[in-house]
């Protein structure tokens, strides 16, 4: 009965060396991708945190414009208000645009989230309600306008130089009386 069971000492330290290598291999393997998936998961914790701040970081560079318009001739009709961003695009195309309603002769608007630079505002109030600025025949407008910093033209419409204004990094108001 024992004599079936005979033990081979050099087969046992070859089965048992070849049993702790592999042991140990699998052990190292584990640790090593243990350690890839914590250097990557620092990785993406880390990209995440830099995304949120520069997120935070964006939305604190922008301000608010709020334009307070009043001596207006009526509550009739609407008003017509645009803020440009550039020289090129004054009078033109609006960077931003409302149009509002008027109570009590006056009313205000607030652009959100403009960056900082250099912009001008410019208004007209289309009292007969027919969404364009009405003129005469040499073109003179006959309905209210206006411009940032109350500028006004000579001879033509007021100039980006006397309507434009700064916005670094606080929110402003601009008063506008026609």
């Amino acid at each position: 009965m024992y004599s079936s069971l005979t033990i081979h000492p050099k087969k046992t330290t070859i089965g048992l060396f070849t049993f702790l290598k592999t042991v140990f291999v699998i052990d190292i393997c584990t640790v090593i991708k243990k350690h890839c998936i914590m250097q990557n998961l620092t990785k993406i914790i880390c990209l995440l945190l830099i995304n949120i701040s520069f997120s935070f970081a964006q939305e604190s560079e922008k301000q608010n414009v709020t334009v307070n318009i009043s001596n207006l001739n009526s509550n009739d009709g609407k008003v017509f208000i645009a803020i440009y961003d550039s020289e090129d695009r004054f009078l033109n195309k609006g960077f931003k645009s409302f149009v509002t309603k008027i109570e009590n002769n006056s009313c205000s608007v607030t652009f959100e989230n403009i960056p900082s630079g250099i912009y001008a505002i410019s208004l007209y109030h289309d009292e007969n309600d027919n969404n364009k600025m009405d003129t005469n025949f040499l073109g003179i407008p006959k309905e209210d306008y206006g411009c940032s910093n109350n500028a006004t033209g000579f001879m033509g419409p007021p100039k980006w130089e006397d309507a434009k204004f700064e916005i670094k990094n606080e929110s402003i108001t601009q008063n506008i009386k026609l």
